[in-house]
């Protein structure tokens, strides 16, 4: 069967690579293939820098070879990507990535083009707000990358109109948007907000996060609300949900996805502060439901296949 595709998509630490990191292991590595756009820059560190170019924009990025890739890997065909390093600036030997049930694409531009947008499935934007996002870029680059605090605000300012002009313009292809807000005072855990989109039935999601608030879960709840001037369900989660409160959201949805033996139940929900690895409740919560869509989608291919052959 061709694999499920799903788009992370977001600006740079919007918190796609911890999303995506706890989908892999929820799904284990045998099952999924990642593929990060920033593979497809054009450029290498200095050559940006040379150029005044940012990986932001298109014409930074191989996007003609990284539309044809993720064709073939849709249609169940295998690659031979470019790998760009990070703690180098530069390319490492390419990689060969054959097609797996499940294929999770993130970076900067995976929505920026019709042709890229065919290939998927489910389509997520991460859309933290800018402050938050600002943190923990300069968090992340001087802990992992080696900058100081200065080399990342001034990149910051120099990268904000590409930012503008080509990576927030794709929420609007997104089937869900993801919005984590930092604690409120006194609270150490950091909240969701989910707009689900009407592109793809989140009818059984609903039905959980309703569920869980008639059961005695506050800290979870759905609305239905506007977004961009569109209508659509808002689904949230406190970010002081109780322990409890988790617990049963998720065995809610531990029992829609029984079908499935193969789900890792351990270590979602994980991120970095620094050096220092914690754990979200709203996370996990929100990486449950991504999978869950992937799960569901790829039942659905399951069925169409087995119809075909009828």
């Amino acid at each position: 069967m061709k694999p499920v595709m799903l788009a992370i998509v977001g600006d740079s630490a919007a918190g796609k690579t911890t999303l995506t990191a706890g989908i892999v292991r929820l799904l284990g590595d045998q099952r999924i293939a990642v593929v990060r756009t920033d593979d497809y820059h054009r450029f290498d560190r200095a050559q940006r820098r040379e150029l005044d170019i940012t990986p932001l924009h298109p014409d930074c990025n191989h996007m003609d070879v990284m539309a044809q890739h993720l064709r073939l890997l849709a249609a169940g065909e295998p690659i031979m990507k470019p790998v760009y390093d990070h703690s180098t600036g530069g390319f490492s030997p390419p990689e060969y990535v054959a097609p797996r049930p499940f294929v999770v694409v993130d970076g900067l531009l995976g929505l920026s083009t019709k042709r890229l947008r065919e290939c998927f499935s489910i389509k997520v934007f991460l859309d933290p707000p800018e402050e938050l996002r600002r943190h923990w870029k300069v968090e992340r680059d001087c802990t992992e990358r080696g900058y100081t605090s200065a080399q990342v605000l001034s990149e910051l300012q120099r990268r904000e109109p590409d930012s503008a002009a080509f990576i927030r313009p794709q929420r609007e292809w997104a089937s869900l948007v993801v919005r984590f807000e930092p604690p409120e005072p006194g609270n150490s855990g950091f909240s969701a907000r989910i707009v689900l989109r009407p592109t793809i039935s989140h009818r059984d999601l609903i039905d959980v996060a309703q569920k869980a608030a008639a059961d005695g879960c506050p800290s979870i709840r759905v609305a239905l609300g506007r977004d961009e001037g569109h209508p659509a369900d808002l689904l949230s989660i406190a970010g002081d949900i109780a322990p409890e409160e988790t617990a049963y959201v998720e065995s809610l949805l531990w029992e829609r996805m029984s079908f499935d033996h193969h789900l890792q139940r351990d270590d979602i929900g994980l991120f970095l502060e620094g050096t220092r690895l914690r754990h979200s409740d709203s996370l996990a919560i929100t990486q449950l439901f991504i999978t869950y869509h992937l799960l569901n989608q790829a039942a659905e291919h399951a069925a169409d296949a087995q119809a075909a052959d009828r």
